[in-house]
C-alpha cells in the first residue's frame, strides 16, 4: 500500500469511527433502510477527510468540524441517490443503486430525509461558526444542483466544449470539495485569504477528481472501481475522453466513433475504447489530470502555514491522482 493511500486510510478511519451509526429512525423502515443503504456502503468519504484536514491544518480538530463533515457527507450521498435515479444507473459502489432496490418513489424520499439529516447535523455547530458555515454549505449545494442540470442538459446536446463541460464539473464535483476545505478552514479560524486559496485548491483537485473517475470508466478495473465497465460509454455521457475524442477524431475514424456512439448495447464499448487509444485519449486525460493536480500543489504552496502541517493535504490530493476506485 502507497503512503498517500495509507495516510488517507488511516484519516477516513478516524472520520468512519465517528460517523458510523445509524443516522435515521427505525420506522418507515422501507425509508429509512433506503436511506442509510449508500451510507453503509462506506464510500471513499474524501469530502469530510478534506474538510477535517483543512480544520487541522490551523488549529487540532473540534466536534464541529466532525459535525459539518458528517453533513457534507451525508448531503454527498443524497445527491448520488438522486443522480442514480436521473442516470437509471444500476451500480453504485458495487452494489445495487437504492432505486434499484427500493423502487425511484421511495429513493427519492430517502434523499430527501437525507439531505434533512445533512442539516440536522449543522445545527448542532458553534453558534457563532453557523452563519458562516450554512453559508457556504448552502452555495455549494445550490450549485451542485446546477452541475446535474448541465449534465443532463448535455445529454441531449449535440456538441459540449471541453470548456462547457468543465465549467459544469467545477459545479456538480469541484465545488463540493472545495466547500469542504472552506468549511474546515472557517473551523479551525483561518485568514479570508487562506480561506480562498484553499477552495482553489479543491477546485483544482476536484477537476483532477473527475478525470481520474471518467477515466476508470473506460479504462478502470470494474471489480475496484465499484460501477459497470464504460457505463459513461453506454449512456453517451459527455465526458472528458469523449469530447477530446471528438476533436482530434478526423475522417472514417470519427465517423466510425459518432456512429457507434449512435448505438444501444454493451457490444459498442471495445470499439470506442479501441478508437481512444488510437488517439491518444488515455495518455491525453491522465496529462490533463497531472495539469490539474499540478496547479492544486501551487495553491497549496500559498496557504500560509508551515510546510509540515501541509503534508496530509498532498499525501490525499496524491491518493486522489493515483485511486483505481
Amino acid at each position: 500500500m502507497s503512503k498517500p493511500l495509507a495516510e488517507f486510510e488511516e484519516q477516513a478511519e478516524v472520520f468512519e469511527n465517528w460517523f458510523r451509526k445509524n443516522h435515521f429512525p427505525e420506522r418507515p423502515e422501507k425509508l429509512y433502510m433506503a436511506a442509510q443503504h449508500l451510507l453503509s456502503l462506506k464510500g471513499k468519504r474524501v469530502r469530510p477527510v478534506l474538510c477535517l484536514m483543512a480544520n487541522e491544518l490551523f488549529t487540532p480538530v473540534s466536534e464541529d468540524a466532525f459535525y459539518a463533515a458528517a453533513a457534507i457527507e451525508v448531503f454527498h450521498n443524497f445527491t448520488l441517490v438522486h443522480d442514480d435515479i436521473m442516470d437509471r444507473a444500476p451500480i453504485r459502489r458495487g452494489s445495487a443503486t437504492v432505486h434499484e432496490l427500493y423502487g425511484s418513489s421511495t429513493a427519492i424520499l430517502a434523499g430527501d430525509v437525507m439531505l434533512v439529516q445533512a442539516y440536522q447535523y449543522l445545527t448542532k455547530i458553534d453558534k457563532e461558526l453557523l452563519p458562516k458555515v450554512m453559508a457556504n454549505f448552502n452555495e455549494a449545494a445550490r450549485m451542485v444542483c446546477e452541475g446535474q442540470q448541465y449534465d443532463m442538459d448535455f445529454e441531449s446536446q449535440e456538441e459540449v466544449t471541453l470548456g462547457e463541460y468543465e465549467h459544469m464539473i467545477e459545479l456538480k464535483t469541484s465545488v463540493l470539495l472545495a466547500a469542504s476545505l472552506r468549511i474546515g478552514s472557517v473551523i479551525g479560524g483561518a485568514g479570508l485569504h487562506n480561506q480562498e486559496i484553499l477552495y482553489s485548491f479543491g477546485k483544482n483537485i476536484g477537476l483532477a477528481f473527475q478525470i481520474q473517475d471518467d477515466y476508470l470508466d473506460a479504462f478502470g478495473d470494474q471489480s475496484k472501481f465499484g460501477k459497470k465497465h464504460g457505463g459513461d460509454i453506454l449512456a453517451n455521457k459527455k465526458t472528458f475522453l469523449h469530447i477530446r475524442a471528438l476533436n482530434v477524431l478526423k475522417g472514417a475514424d470519427k465517423a466510425a466513433y459518432l456512429e457507434l456512439m449512435k448505438q444501444e448495447g454493451e457490444q459498442k464499448i471495445a470499439p470506442v475504447l479501441k478508437l481512444y487509444k488510437e488517439c491518444g485519449v488515455d495518455q491525453w486525460a491522465k496529462d490533463l489530470k497531472q495539469k490539474y493536480f499540478d496547479a492544486a500543489m501551487e495553491n497549496l504552496e500559498e496557504v500560509a502555514v508551515v510546510s509540515s502541517r501541509k503534508q496530509p493535504l498532498i499525501h490525499l490530493a496524491e491518493f486522489l491522482l493515483e485511486r483505481q476506485k
